[in-house]
């Protein structure tokens, strides 16, 4: 009888016992997350949300799904987006991250448009054609089946949609990647032993980065799923990746 299996980081585990794993990263993680966030990028990660939003031309009255949306970040940029007669439905599959996005969001005072919602990205609980924009920021690598996520996605955008697939990605020059490695498996998960007192949690998400799809994959896993116009920006020599498709 053959196994099901997945990656987890480098490793190899059953494929319905990611979920669970992944849940205890972030569950590990919740309550230093944005502050490792900034230390990590340097604070360029909010340089590379509001650069997905303005890419996402949402406007007023539209309605949102910030999907894998953590602590709030991207919602609080499309709350502003779609005004009062708009909605953005702030998702994680993780309850210690939507908590945590929730509560700041409350603190913030966005209150009368912003939902939320635990959901699995490969089986949105949401009828066709709901979103005028999906968008997903550093949450896709982490899915444990991307091509139903996708779909799952393309469904419940209305036509005319856009996806928004923010993602750590691949450099795109070799001077880059091996000071990228170097930072990535010698630095970052002794800064996250240090701030977060999480080792391990770290050297997973920086494992998790190596094993996501190349730019040129992903936009093929894009159109796959139905999505047309699909075309990508690297940013900061890819080290992140937007990606862009569209529901006709």
């Amino acid at each position: 009888m053959t196994t099901n299996t997945t990656h987890f980081g480098f490793k190899q585990v059953d494929s319905k016992d990611k979920v669970k794993l992944v849940r205890g990263v972030f569950d590990s993680v919740a309550d230093s997350y944005d502050v490792m966030n900034d230390l990590m990028s340097v604070g360029i990660h909010r340089i590379w949300k509001r650069i997905a939003v303005q890419l996402s031309n949402v406007r007023k009255d539209e309605t949102v799904l910030d999907l894998a949306g953590g602590t709030g970040d991207l919602t609080a940029l499309f709350e502003k987006r779609v005004g009062k007669n708009g909605q953005v439905v702030l998702a994680d599959i993780n309850a210690q991250m939507l908590r945590t996005g929730r509560d700041r969001l409350i603190d913030k005072g966005l209150v009368g448009n912003v939902r939320y919602a635990q959901v699995n990205a490969e089986c949105l609980p949401f009828e066709d054609n709901t979103f005028d924009c999906v968008c997903i920021g550093f949450g896709l690598r982490n899915v444990t089946d991307k091509d139903a996520a996708l779909r799952s996605m393309y469904r419940v955008l209305k036509p005319g949609g856009r996806l928004i697939v923010l993602e750590f990605s691949h450099p795109t020059d070799k001077i880059t990647e091996k000071v990228y490695d170097f930072y990535s498996f010698k630095l970052l998960p002794k800064i996250g032993k240090f701030v977060a007192k999480d080792e391990d949690s770290y050297r997973y998400l920086a494992e998790s980065i190596r094993m996501h799809p190349k730019q040129d994959e992903l936009k093929n896993m894009m159109v796959n799923a139905g999505f047309e116009r699909c075309e990508y920006y690297n940013m900061t020599q890819g080290i992140v990746a937007i990606h862009r498709g569209y529901k006709i």
